[in-house]
């Protein structure tokens, strides 16, 4: 199986090759965002580093995404919106809110947790489980709903 940066690569040849505009400017923003943090931090990313960096790009999105709202600026909505599908497209498969239900539950009994007091070590199970296939803001969630 190709790694995401192979994968990106593929996709900017592909793009170049059709004239896709939009997708090749996306590839290239993911590609620099990547190149940026190997070269700051002196390192080659693995998937799960690359993972890390589409997520913070998809918050950013989902973040502009909002204030473009706000603001009535429908053109740059929709730029965002695309560009989102797109990074969204290099993530693993999404677990469901009962998905994440059970690993929830799952970490509240292995980690004995009694109260609100208990979330940090209950996060701290779920991380692993749970990073780049679920909204870290619903797991949250999830989490005090049930710690009370």
């Amino acid at each position: 199986m190709a790694t995401i940066k192979e994968t990106l690569s593929v996709k900017m040849k592909e793009s170049m090759k059709a004239g896709d505009k939009d997708t090749l400017a996306n590839v290239r923003n993911l590609h620099a965002a990547i190149r940026k943090k190997e070269i700051d931090d002196k390192v080659d990313l693995d998937d799960a580093g690359v993972i890390k960096i589409i997520l913070s790009s998809v918050k950013q999105r989902q973040d502009s995404i909002e204030q473009f709202k706000q603001g009535g600026r429908e053109d740059l909505v929709a730029k965002e919106e695309n560009e989102l599908k797109f990074l969204q497209s290099f993530l693993p498969k999404q677990m469901s809110e009962a998905e994440i239900r059970d690993v929830v539950a799952w970490a509240i009994s292995e980690a004995k947790a009694a109260g609100p007091k208990d979330m940090g070590a209950v996060m701290k199970l779920l991380m692993p489980k749970t990073a780049g296939k679920a909204d870290g803001k619903l797991v949250s969630q999830i989490v005090k709903e049930k710690l009370g």
